[in-house]
């Protein structure tokens, strides 16, 4: 594993939500008895890896997250590992306009909520960039083309993943050999 089981469970990484779609249901452990999912430990942290791999491999990365709990973490992983990070508003036409001052072709899209980012995903679709997203139980994942399953709410599980994946593509990319080469910890990224 990436990190500890503990890590994951007190950042509130496997905590769902009361809905869910046909495709998570694949990433759920169990449903409580107040009707809430709960993820698989071993299955996020199997698609983190996954994710980190895939994303090492593109130079452009864009992150995106309209919502303030992933502010801090998309902000310093992008600055972690290159490309460019948007938070709150996507303005439309940043991928599709190249007239537009803030126009910007990345290799491959980031994005906390695929639902919430919707407009950062459509305008990645008409572009063909490819998508990785982080989904809650409720999130469709028509269109993504990799979906990490996560708590996508919280402050802390966001900064865990972003940490996590940050350390994992720099590895990937031969820039840190081990763990411990890795200067940040997950107050960096916002996770108290």
């Amino acid at each position: 594993m990436l990190t500890e089981k503990t890590d994951y469970l007190t950042a509130g990484v496997h905590i769902g939500m009361k809905s869910c779609t046909k495709f998570m249901k694949q990433f759920v452990y169990k449903t409580r008895e107040d009707g809430l999912s709960v993820f698989n430990v071993q299955k996020v942290d199997e698609r983190i890896a996954t994710a980190a791999k895939f994303l090492a491999g593109f130079e452009k990365i864009m992150a995106v997250s309209r919502k303030g709990n992933g502010k801090a973490a998309v902000s310093k992983f992008i600055e972690v590992v290159g490309g460019k990070a948007i938070t709150g508003r996507f303005p439309p036409g940043t991928l599709t306009n190249p007239s537009f001052k803030d126009f910007y072709e990345p290799d491959v899209l980031l994005v906390v909520d695929p639902l919430v980012d919707r407009q950062a995903v459509k305008e990645a679709v008409k572009k063909r960039v490819p998508i990785v997203a982080l989904c809650d139980t409720f999130n469709e994942v028509k269109n993504i083309d990799l979906a990490i399953p996560l708590n996508n709410n919280g402050r802390k599980s966001l900064a865990l993943v972003f940490m996590l994946l940050a350390r994992e593509i720099l590895k990937h990319r031969a820039k840190i050999e081990a763990n411990d080469d890795f200067e940040y910890e997950i107050k960096d990224f916002g996770g108290l």
